[in-house]
């Protein structure tokens, strides 16, 4: 492009014109303004960021249903076992109390003064007494029982002072 006035222009597109008057710059380092930013003001995010923010989200809130389900399904399989677990107990506590039932009768039945006299003759050979073969003793009503002459004293010492009798018996 060709500069000054009076020059022939060779191409097409009109050379533009420059300012007579240029507006002289400002020191910033002295002059420097705090920017404020307004509160409502939003700021501008590409559509694609957006939708990826969005497909994130929606892929979270999925992720956490997941966890959420299957946490309750774990904890009711949980609950599930312990109460199966439970009636199996409560089956065999059934058992154990029955089989209790039928040998207490029978020892309240091996009890009975004409069975235990049955097994003494049979298992241990024995026989009732004769009576002669009974003796009798008597026995005179005075105490056996003989007071003692001397009286025992049990002192109980404590540890404080078992420490000051080994330090006296020390010293003697």
């Amino acid at each position: 492009m060709a500069k000054g006035s009076n020059k022939y222009q060779y191409d097409t597109s009109p050379r533009k014109l420059e300012p007579e008057y240029t507006r002289p710059k400002k020191n910033t380092k002295t002059a420097k303004k705090p920017k404020v930013k307004p509160k409502n003001r939003k700021k501008y995010v590409p559509k694609e960021v957006e939708e990826t923010k969005l497909r994130r989200r929606t892929i979270l809130y999925i992720i956490l249903g997941f966890v959420i389900v299957f946490g309750i399904s774990y904890r009711n399989s949980e609950i599930d076992e312990n109460f199966m677990r439970i009636q199996d107990m409560k089956k065999e506590l059934a058992a154990v109390q029955k089989d209790n039932d039928q040998m207490r009768v029978s020892v309240e039945n091996s009890l009975n003064l004409k069975e235990v006299e049955k097994q003494a003759k049979e298992m241990l050979g024995m026989q009732k007494l004769k009576p002669e073969q009974t003796k009798y003793v008597s026995l005179p009503k005075a105490e056996y029982i003989e007071p003692t002459a001397e009286k025992v004293v049990i002192k109980e010492e404590g540890t404080l002072q078992r420490i000051i009798n080994v330090v006296m018996n020390i010293f003697k």
